[in-house]
């Protein structure tokens, strides 16, 4: 093979190699927004062929994309049935959010002084666009919108084994989010106002152990709200 003729093998092994990797992530990021806004609801059988003609795509990259939503804990595999949708877990949540609680108060506290005014202002316009989807609660739009706004407090943590703590809670929680708050909907008015709180914490320089203990808290918070409700059921 000429030297021409190497390259032009070469260019072409790494456009495929590009256009497979981008095709995988899309089918990843199409089954795993079908997972969280409740499409795809847990105990949903995915089928690959299926998912795969829906995508426009072949086989490969759903099944790449499959395994990777496996590892995050959205999809499980069963014996003569193939993948499914992880259902809600009470004891898993239990322990996911008992877990997270911990690591992002840490995340949080840590996270504190590094946070600029810019920052407090994004993420108080994102507190406020959660305090007027209230009026017509989504919990679909509500949860994206709470992660993002949790996601400005945690997110200059300087520590990169916390915070990649802190991203494996969210990732095991993302198919229980918006079936969370529609199931307790009545605690995204008290998580809106204690927001508010950790906001203004932040902003008066509050010590780290004020500011892990109020983050914490108010993780605790949904999950105790969750914890009740689901004794009543």
């Amino acid at each position: 093979m000429t030297e021409t003729a190497m390259e032009t093998a070469t260019e072409s092994g790494t456009t495929a190699g590009k256009s497979a990797g981008s095709k995988s992530e899309q089918a990843y990021a199409a089954v795993k927004a079908r997972i969280v806004d409740g499409t795809y609801s847990p105990g949903y059988r995915l089928v690959l062929a299926k998912i795969a003609e829906d995508l426009g795509v072949s086989v490969v990259p759903v099944r790449e994309a499959i395994r990777r939503l496996e590892a995050e804990g959205l999809v499980k595999f069963e014996r003569n049935v193939g993948a499914t949708v992880s259902g809600i877990d009470p004891t898993e949540y239990l322990y996911t959010m008992q877990t997270l609680s911990i690591v992002e108060g840490a995340a949080t506290a840590l996270s504190a002084p590094l946070i600029g005014e810019a920052d407090i202002a994004r993420a108080r316009a994102l507190n406020e666009q959660m305090r007027e989807c209230l009026q017509h609660f989504d919990p679909v739009r509500f949860t994206a919108l709470n992660q993002d706004f949790h996601s400005v407090l945690f997110e200059h943590c300087p520590n990169p084994h916390i915070l990649d703590l802190v991203h494996r809670g969210w990732n095991r929680l993302a198919s229980l989010r918006s079936s969370t708050f529609r199931f307790v909907p009545g605690r995204a008015h008290d998580s809106v106002d204690e927001h508010e709180a950790l906001l203004k914490l932040i902003e008066s320089g509050a010590g780290a152990d004020t500011i892990e203990k109020a983050a914490r808290l108010h993780r605790s918070a949904t999950l105790d709200a969750y914890l009740s409700q689901a004794k009543n059921i």
